[in-house]
């Protein structure tokens, strides 16, 4: 399968109104079809500013930022829907919903003016309900879920927009060991075998290097470094990004980080 570059980030600088320094400096991110990126860094790195710059939400000071080689401002926002699928970080459920019918939102940006409900919709719903098992939760009330099951639904429903590339803001905040697996696995699983684009902002580093094919890592705004797991996270860069002590081990070929107590940080390893 021809890999298709789909969103791309180019030499990007952003400052919000008023702050003293730049939320981003210089910063480049690409994704092509058929490939997991990863966004990791501490706290304040400035990750889900680079979605925001890179979806065309915020307009950079600098550099450019283009989703299928076209400016990503200059996308109408129906349009851009189709193409790109986002699971926000944090989102409040003001009406009482089933989880049928909020997957079924997902189907807007498709829908004709009058908003008719057709065969096609029907088929993108269940297939996407599918696709991250949900159907079993179909009547379901939103607020009967765990915090695993609703984080699949809101995937099914980006996925029921049929879309080229999915945007995940730190989709497994908040989730056991086991929903983080499964949403790693789930996500992994949709850019292998159907060739979907992801871009994934996660402060999991452990699991970023075992599911991501290329991982970008922010510190103060700036790209720390990019590349393949096992090339770019290494002790030295994780020490310093993080400001940690950490020593790495390798687990199937990537790299897993275990971060030292404060009072061993001399240990060497």
């Amino acid at each position: 399968m021809d890999r298709v570059l789909i969103l791309e980030a180019r030499g990007v600088t952003f400052r919000y109104p008023g702050a003293s320094r730049d939320a981003l400096r210089g910063v480049s991110c690409s994704v092509e079809s058929g490939e997991l990126v990863a966004v990791i860094g501490p706290n304040g790195s400035g990750k889900t500013s680079l979605l925001r710059v890179a979806l065309g939400v915020q307009p950079p000071a600098a550099g450019s930022a283009s989703i299928l080689e076209r400016p990503a401002s200059s996308w109408q926002r129906r349009d851009l829907a189709r193409l790109v699928g986002v699971v926000t970080q944090r989102e409040d459920n003001l009406f009482p919903q089933r989880v049928a019918e909020t997957v079924r939102l997902g189907r807007f940006p498709h829908q004709g003016v009058w908003g008719g409900e057709r065969a096609a919709d029907r088929e993108a719903v269940a297939r996407a309900m599918a696709q991250c098992d949900v159907l079993r939760l179909a009547d379901r009330w939103l607020w009967s879920l765990s915090g695993g099951e609703y984080q699949r639904v809101r995937i099914a429903r980006a996925l029921a927009q049929e879309p080229r590339l999915l945007v995940l803001d730190e989709p497994t905040a908040g989730l056991d060991l086991r929903y983080e697996m499964e949403l790693f696995e789930l996500v992994h699983r949709l850019v292998d075998r159907q060739g979907l684009g992801a871009l994934m902002v996660t402060h999991d580093v452990n699991l970023a290097a075992r599911f991501a094919h290329r991982v970008l890592v922010l510190a103060n705004g700036r790209a720390a470094a990019q590349g393949p797991p096992r090339e770019v996270l290494t002790r030295e860069l994780l020490a310093t990004v993080y400001e940690w002590p950490v020593v790495i081990s390798a687990f199937e070929g990537a790299p897993q980080v275990i971060p030292l107590r404060a009072e061993r940080s001399s240990t060497p390893g």
